[in-house]
């Protein structure tokens, strides 16, 4: 709230301030400006007047003085004296030889050579100091009240502003890594704060996503790890409680080939930390056909029949202990799975390079297509923990391709079983 208020002020007061230097040199210069149009007249008036009596001297000579009250021949003179403007003729020594009635109160002045004589001309401002005050006193008095009308409709439109993030903040508050469901409420207005609460929502909605994976992660884990243990645990009572009831060597090989599926297990799961998130590593060119061949070779010793005759040039970059995990766990697949048949295909495929492993087992059924790239997910007819491994060699090679920026995907093959693709951008 404090932050809130503190932004709230800073906004009006910074309003405030703009709208006051505004207004006063708005101000300031509207009566300036009006004083200088007022006084403009005056002295083009005084200017006419000046030039009035100059013509006088011309053709008629030096006029009389006005008098107190006029008479017959001052009558024509007293059109050259009124309540705005007073003038005064000097000779060429400066002394004064003619002048109107009064000279007080002047403070205009305005001069006209007529050799041997100068015409003086004196302008009262009385009327321009009245205008300039009667335009002054209403400003004075209203710009404080627009200052004041300003501050109050900033206040309450950066409050208004304000009160969508303040639902925000406190909704965020609430939110904690149980309640990863819950939504901050997004504004009907299709603002900057709309925006950032949609933005949160996605945040938050990818947070949840993450932690339901994480958990289901840890139980499939502790799952995953807890059968070769039991299995470990098991054969050790046996053996303690009846010795002699297993055969020699038999918990020893128990105890071997149980640890040495958990050593596999562990492994895996070390692997997927590694490629979850952690973008890849020793980015270098990787020729994906030698990877393939390598693989291919190390089937053919368990007696299957492995095609590579469309094993081409195909070069990527990324980093090559994972790529050669992707192509591992991708060939093992096939052959757990395959009759006796697996073909291994190389080639490029637009920008990118593919590779492609079939086999002709019993293939994935398309409702199950998307779900096996999950972890720990295994088919029904992969069910036996001896054939159908971890159920992680899938998902490393999910996540493993999708680091390097590349697609992969199953579908059904020629030969009868799954046919599984992976892209890869070319080097």
């Amino acid at each position: 709230m404090v932050e809130r208020a503190s932004i709230r002020l800073r906004t009006t007061v910074l309003a405030v301030l703009v709208t006051a230097v505004a207004v006063v040199i708005g101000a300031v210069t509207l009566v300036l400006l009006t004083r200088a149009s007022l006084e403009g007249g005056i002295r083009d008036a005084a200017e006419s007047r000046a030039s009035m009596i100059a013509d006088r001297i011309r053709t008629s000579g030096l006029p009389d003085p006005v008098p107190s009250s006029s008479g017959t021949e001052e009558a024509a003179d007293a059109e050259d004296s009124d309540d705005d403007f007073a003038w005064e003729i000097l000779d060429d020594s400066g002394a004064v030889v003619r002048s109107s009635e009064t000279l007080d109160e002047r403070s205009l002045r305005v001069t006209e050579d007529e050799d041997p004589y100068t015409v003086v001309v004196f302008a009262s401002l009385e009327e321009v100091d009245d205008a300039t005050k009667a335009l002054a006193t209403p400003l004075l008095m209203g710009v404080p009240g627009a200052l004041i009308l300003v501050g109050g409709v900033t206040w309450i439109g950066v409050t208004g502003a304000l009160a969508p993030v303040e639902r925000i903040r406190r909704e965020v508050e609430e939110i904690t890594g149980e309640r990863l469901d819950r939504r901050v409420p997004e504004p009907v207005a299709r603002d900057e704060i709309h925006r950032l609460a949609a933005t949160m929502n996605r945040m938050l909605a990818r947070l949840q996503d993450s932690r339901e994976r994480q958990q289901r992660f840890v139980a499939d884990a502790s799952h995953e790890l807890r059968s070769p243990l039991a299995a470990i645990r098991q054969a050790a009572e046996v053996a303690r409680s009846h010795p002699g009831a297993l055969p020699e060597g038999e918990l020893a090989e128990a105890v071997l080939e149980e640890s040495g599926r958990m050593e596999r297990l562990v492994e895996q799961l070390l692997l997927l930390t590694r490629t979850g998130g952690a973008g890849v590593r020793q980015l270098r060119d990787v020729d994906l056909d030698d990877l393939a061949t390598a693989e291919a070779r190390r089937v053919r010793r368990a007696g299957l029949t492995v095609d590579t005759s469309g094993v081409g040039a195909g070069r990527v970059r990324g980093d090559a202990t994972a790529l050669a995990q992707v192509v591992r766990n991708l060939t093992d697949n096939a052959s757990r799975h395959a009759r006796g048949a697996v073909t291994v295909t190389v080639r490029t495929a637009g920008d990118g390079v593919e590779l492609v492993v079939e086999d002709d087992g019993a293939g994935v059924p398309e409702s199950e297509r998307e779900r096996v790239f999950e972890r720990f997910v295994r088919l029904d007819e992969a069910r036996d923990r001896d054939a159908g491994g971890s159920g992680l060699g899938l998902a490393i090679v999910k996540e493993t391709v999708t680091a390097h920026g590349g697609t992969v995907g199953v579908t059904a093959s020629a030969l009868g079983g799954a046919r599984f693709v992976v892209w890869l951008p070319a080097s």
